[in-house]
């Protein structure tokens, strides 16, 4: 009994610690928050309460049932499995679950983007609008997509285009943005409009197979 008291100590020590790693004052409701994670940077919505929105792949609800494991934080490895059969959600974590350990920056796309951000209720409506199970691409329907809709209109990836730039073939550079439309974040339209059909299935396919590769490879 003295050990199990002794370990809930240390463990709730070690929560406290993490949770406190994050000042929750910083962050205002519509804020975008941005990670590096596994190989990519991973974005969310922050919507208030400690409360992020965001877009991730994950594996296990097609392998298991438990509401409660699944609502768990998502593994780097539940992530990874969940980019190579393109099952992913709209989920709501709390800060600490959202940022796996990284550093956060807050709304680092307002300098970049061409549009500004709409009003920040605005925003955390639009993004808990779209809560639920998606179809995930990693090219063409990801976690920037999700935010970059939510806070300025527009559903686009700069990671996207950056490994579009190594294969313009499969980009149709006819058109820049998607116009402001709730329909427009619709992932087959997305797809028609930016890329050529008969190389995407190829890209979705090829491109994951490639991260998870280079990530054991790394890790071996």
């Amino acid at each position: 009994m003295f050990l199990y008291q002794l370990l809930n100590f240390f463990f709730a020590a070690s929560k406290k610690e993490e949770d406190s790693k994050y000042d929750l004052s910083l962050y205002k409701r519509g804020d975008l928050l941005e990670v590096p994670r596994t190989l990519f940077t991973h974005f969310g919505i922050y919507l208030g309460d400690n409360r992020v929105a965001h877009l991730i792949p994950d594996i296990l609800p097609v392998i298991s049932k438990n509401k409660s494991a699944i609502a768990k934080m998502v593994t780097n490895n539940r992530l990874l499995l969940g980019v190579i059969t393109k099952v992913a959600s709209v989920r709501v974590d709390s800060v600490v679950d959202f940022a796996y350990g990284s550093e956060i920056l807050i709304n680092h796309m307002d300098k970049v983007c061409s549009q500004p951000p709409l009003d920040g209720d605005e925003v955390a409506r639009r993004a808990e609008k779209l809560l639920g199970s998606v179809t995930y691409s990693l090219l063409w329907y990801n976690c920037e997509h999700y935010v970059m809709y939510c806070r300025y209109g527009m559903a686009i990836s700069y990671q996207t285009y950056q490994v579009e730039s190594l294969a313009p073939i499969l980009h149709n550079s006819e058109e820049d943005h998607l116009q402001q439309d709730e329909c427009l974040f619709d992932c087959a339209v997305w797809r028609r409009n930016h890329v050529v059909s008969g190389l995407r299935d190829v890209a979705d396919s090829f491109l994951p197979t490639l991260l998870i590769s280079f990530t054991i490879w790394m890790a071996a």
